[in-house]
């Protein structure tokens, strides 16, 4: 059993330590918006936050954040950033295909936490992680820049 906190539940999972977490988020506890992309970390498809900050859950093994503080896209709408990057993504309609946006929202958040005030250069260089096959990268870095504005208001 590996003790975990998924959005702030605690929940006990009967799975072996080196079951990557992202098959932990999607097929154990079913919450199937992290999404499944490369399997080699190289797309950001599978983001989610560990203790805050943006892991590649394909490549984490789950004994690796035993009794850590796991966000998946399902939650991160609860933090400010989150709701200010969901709601900015929204508003300057970013997703095309939809298929990385999980992972480009989770990283999107990450950076606003880290950095309050990103300019273009940090925007690109933290989100050179996450590909999009539709090419959305104008439209994700004004929603980054729109969601720090208003992370930084409430």
């Amino acid at each position: 059993m590996i003790n975990l906190t998924v959005n702030g539940t605690k929940v006990s999972v009967p799975v072996e330590g080196d079951m990557p977490l992202l098959w932990v988020i999607r097929d154990v506890l079913g919450m199937t918006g992290t999404k499944f992309g490369c399997g080699i970390g190289q797309c950001g498809a599978c983001t989610v936050h560990v203790d805050g900050e943006p892991r590649r859950s394909c490549l984490t093994p789950v004994s690796n954040v035993a009794d850590s503080a796991i966000t998946t896209i399902e939650g991160i709408g609860a933090t400010k950033s989150g709701k200010a990057v969901q709601d900015a993504w929204l508003g300057l309609e970013v997703v095309q295909c939809g298929y990385c946006q999980s992972g480009q929202i989770m990283t999107a958040a990450a950076i606003i936490d880290m950095i309050p005030e990103p300019t273009d250069t940090d925007i690109d260089q933290g989100m050179s992680g996450n590909i999009c096959r539709c090419g959305t990268y104008v439209r994700i870095r004004e929603a980054v820049k729109q969601a720090a504005k208003a992370a930084a208001s409430k």
